[in-house]
């Protein structure tokens, strides 16, 4: 069990391969396992590493509400801990959300960047246009944050993944491993949704990132992703976009082949 201190946390990580460095970073709820499917693909050229947010499994929770700001400055200190930099960055979900802000805020250490659907609702709420989808969201969560607060985190998870991140049905396809995952980190959830800056992005900051910016979607994902990557795209120097077709929010898990066939030739540049 391989374990960095960073930013007064400690995190575990593990690492794979050789070859330019990869970081990848996970969404709510889960955590470094969620990238065990496309690993093998990566490391074939790559240096992958792969780690627990802080908080989340297997990584140090302080138990003090946290903040992208946080997350983001983990981040940072794992690339530099690690020697990966310049390293290239993919986040899923709420992991993008963290890579994007790290691109804003310390553009020497990424030689690029891939994301995954960002939940970046904040800069929905601020388009007169687009806020009705924001709003939209922010109800649904409620539900959620709901059940997180009364400590039900099973019947949280449960209706996380049935109603926002996957469909009907699909807590119960989960492996039972998955679904321990989520339970377990259920309360990392609460505390994103009680930062009032965890969904929001500065745009004009991340237009200062030059680097290539590879931003994706599913055909078969909420509407919002696409409105909000829209948005992302117009801010960025250097962006790309990529639509996977049925592959829902986490293509890393239900696609990976097709993941590392279009990740790896940008992350190794």
């Amino acid at each position: 069990m391989a374990e960095i201190r960073v930013n007064g946390v400690s995190l575990y990580y593990e690492t794979r391969g050789a070859g330019p460095g990869v970081v990848l970073v996970h969404g709510s709820w889960t955590d470094a396992d969620s990238w065990v499917r496309v690993l093998p693909g990566l490391a074939e050229e790559t240096t992958v590493v792969s780690y627990d947010r802080r908080g989340h499994s297997r990584s140090e929770d302080l138990l003090t509400q946290g903040s992208v700001y946080e997350d983001a400055a983990d981040l940072a200190g794992l690339i530099v801990g690690l020697g990966l930099a310049p390293a290239y960055v993919c986040g899923d979900s709420y992991g993008g959300l963290i890579a994007l802000r790290l691109a804003a805020a310390r553009p020497d250490l990424l030689r690029g960047v891939t994301v995954h659907e960002p939940p970046a609702t904040g800069i929905l709420l601020a388009d007169p246009e687009l806020r009705p989808l924001g709003v939209a969201f922010s109800e649904r969560i409620s539900e959620v944050r709901e059940l997180l607060e009364q400590a039900e985190s099973a019947a949280a998870a449960e209706l996380y993944a049935n109603t926002i991140a996957f469909g009907p049905g699909a807590w119960e396809q989960l492996p039972a491993p998955v679904r321990h995952t989520c339970v377990r980190n259920a309360p990392t959830y609460l505390d994103e949704l009680r930062d009032p800056d965890a969904l929001d992005l500065d745009l004009t900051a991340l237009n200062r990132f030059t680097e290539r910016v590879l931003l994706t979607q599913s055909d078969d994902s909420a509407p919002m992703y696409g409105e909000i990557l829209d948005l992302i795209d117009l801010s960025l120097p250097k962006p790309e976009r990529h639509v996977y077709p049925h592959a829902g929010h986490a293509p890393h898990l239900s696609e990976p082949e097709r993941w590392v066939r279009t990740t790896l030739p940008r992350a190794l540049g």
